[in-house]
C-alpha cells in the first residue's frame, strides 16, 4: 500500500503533472468512458436496426481496420503538422462517426464512418489517441516521475471504461425502447467526442515535439534513428499480444462455463474482480520500477504471472481456477505502464508519436489474429490449450525482450558519466 500511495504524493505523481498532463488524463477518462458503453451496445444496436450478422461483422472489421489505418496515417503526420491539431482532427472525426451511426441504417455509410472515424467495438483504444498521448505524456513531467504518470493514466482509463459500461443501464431508467436507448448512447458518444475536441484544443504548444538545433529541425515525420529499436519492439510486442489473444475475456469466460459450469452472474463477478485487481496493480508499478528498473519490472512480474497462467487448466475446481486468475491479474498488468514508460524513454522524443503508432498497430493486429486460431484449441476444454499456448508464448516473449534490451537503459537509470555522455552526444 505504501508503494501505491506514493504515486499520488506530491513528489511522484499527479501534483508533478503539468497542465497539459492533467488535460490528457481528462481526455483519457472521457474517451474510455465512451468506449465503455459503446462496446456493450454497438452489436445490439446494429442488430436492432436489422443488420444481419454478415453486415455487423463487416462494420466491426471496418472499425478495427480503420482504427489501425488511421493510427498509422495520423501518428505519422502528428509531428509534422502538430500533435494538438491531429488530436483535434481525430476527435472531430470520432464525433462525425458517432453521429453517422446514430442517424443512418445504410451499411455503406456505417462502414465508411467506421473506417474514417473512431469506433471501438471492443472497449479498447482504437485510432491515434493513445499513441499520441503516450508520446506527449513524458513531456508533462520529468523522467523520475514518468512511470508514475503512465500508471495513473492507465488506472484512469481502466476505471473510466468500467463506469462507461455501467452507463448502458441509463436509457432503460428513462423508459426508452432498446433501439432508442442505444441511439441515445450513440449521441452520447458523439457528445463525448465533441468534449474531446474542446479538451485537445486547450493543450499548449508544449505538447509538440522538442526542437533540436535550428528552427524547424524537430519537425520530422516518421521513424529515423529509432527505426531499428521500433522494429524489434514491434515484433516482440506483437508476439505478446498474439499470445494474449488466446485468453481474451470472452474466451476465458467460455472456458470457465464449459469446464466448470460457471453461469453469467458468476462470470460477471469473476471478471469484475480480475479487472479491478489489474487496475489497482498499476499503482504498484512506479515504486517497483524505481527499485529494480523498468525492464526488470516488465519481465520479472510478467514471468510469474505466465507461470500461473500455465497452471490454470490443472485446477480441479472453479474456485481454485478463479483464485489463480485473480492472483495472476495482480501481476500481469504491472508491465503495462512500465512498458509504455520504457518505450518512450529509449525512443527519440521527436519520433515518439510515430513509434507509438507503429507499436499500437502491431499489438492490435497480432491480438486480432489469435482468436481465429483459439476456437480449435477449445475443442477439448479439459486440456486448457488456450492457457498453455498463451502462457508458453508469453514466457518466450519475456525471455526474448530481456535478452534483446537488457543493456538498453532509460536515461534516469544511467549513472552520471553515462548521462553526461548521452547529453553530449
Amino acid at each position: 500500500m505504501q508503494g501505491w500511495a506514493s504515486v499520488l504524493r506530491s513528489d511522484t505523481g499527479l501534483a508533478a503533472l503539468s497542465r497539459d498532463g492533467r488535460l490528457l488524463l481528462a481526455t483519457c477518462a472521457v474517451r474510455n468512458f465512451a468506449y465503455g458503453f459503446l462496446s456493450v451496445v454497438l452489436g445490439l444496436y446494429l442488430a436492432g436496426i436489422r443488420l444481419d450478422a454478415a453486415a455487423i461483422g463487416a462494420v466491426f472489421a471496418a472499425a478495427l481496420a480503420g482504427g489501425a489505418g488511421m493510427t498509422i496515417a495520423l501518428t505519422t503526420l502528428a509531428d509534422r503538422l502538430g500533435r494538438r491539431r491531429i488530436l483535434v482532427l481525430a476527435a472531430a472525426l470520432m464525433a462525425l462517426s458517432g453521429a453517422v451511426f446514430a442517424v443512418t441504417h445504410e451499411v455503406a455509410w456505417l462502414i465508411a464512418a467506421a473506417i474514417v472515424g473512431t469506433i471501438s467495438p471492443s472497449g479498447k483504444e482504437v485510432g491515434p489517441f493513445l499513441s499520441i498521448e503516450q508520446a506527449v505524456l513524458p513531456q508533462t513531467t520529468d523522467a523520475r516521475r514518468r512511470t508514475a504518470v503512465f500508471s495513473v493514466y492507465n488506472l484512469v482509463g481502466s476505471f473510466a471504461t468500467a463506469v462507461g459500461a455501467l452507463a448502458v443501464g441509463l436509457p432503460s431508467l428513462l423508459g426508452l425502447s432498446e433501439v432508442d436507448g442505444y441511439r441515445l448512447l450513440l449521441w452520447g458518444y458523439t457528445v463525448a467526442a465533441l468534449a474531446l475536441v474542446v479538451l485537445f484544443a486547450l493543450l499548449s504548444p508544449d505538447v509538440e515535439i522538442p526542437r533540436r538545433g535550428a528552427p524547424g529541425g524537430g519537425r520530422r515525420a516518421g521513424l529515423r534513428r529509432s527505426r531499428g529499436v521500433v522494429i524489434k519492439l514491434a515484433a516482440l510486442f506483437g508476439l505478446d499480444a498474439f499470445a494474449g489473444g488466446f485468453i481474451v475475456q470472452g474466451l476465458v469466460a467460455y472456458w470457465l462455463h464449459v469446464q466448470f459450469g460457471a453461469d453469467a452472474s458468476t462470470l460477471a463477478a469473476v471478471f469484475f474482480g480480475t479487472n479491478l485487481f489489474a487496475a489497482v496493480s498499476f499503482l504498484a508499478a512506479p515504486a517497483l520500477a524505481r527499485r529494480i528498473g523498468l525492464l526488470n519490472t516488465m519481465v520479472f512480474t510478467h514471468l510469474p504471472s505466465n507461470v500461473l497462467l500455465l497452471a490454470v487448466p490443472a485446477m480441479p475446481t472453479l474456485e481454485l481456477a478463479v483464485a489463480l486468475l485473480l492472483v495472476r491479474h495482480l501481476l500481469s498488468q504491472l508491465d503495462v505502464p512500465t512498458r509504455q514508460s520504457y518505450t518512450m524513454a529509449i525512443i527519440d522524443p521527436e519520433e515518439r508519436a510515430s513509434a507509438a503508432g507503429v507499436l499500437s498497430v502491431a499489438r492490435n493486429a497480432a491480438a486480432a489474429a489469435a482468436p481465429a486460431f483459439a476456437g480449435a484449441t477449445l475443442a477439448v476444454p479439459a486440456l486448457g490449450l488456450p492457457f498453455l499456448l498463451a502462457g508458453g508464448l508469453k514466457i518466450v516473449y519475456d525471455l526474448l525482450i530481456f535478452a534483446t534490451f537488457r543493456r538498453v537503459r532509460p536515461p534516469e537509470e544511467l549513472d552520471e558519466p553515462e548521462q553526461s555522455a548521452l547529453t553530449g552526444r
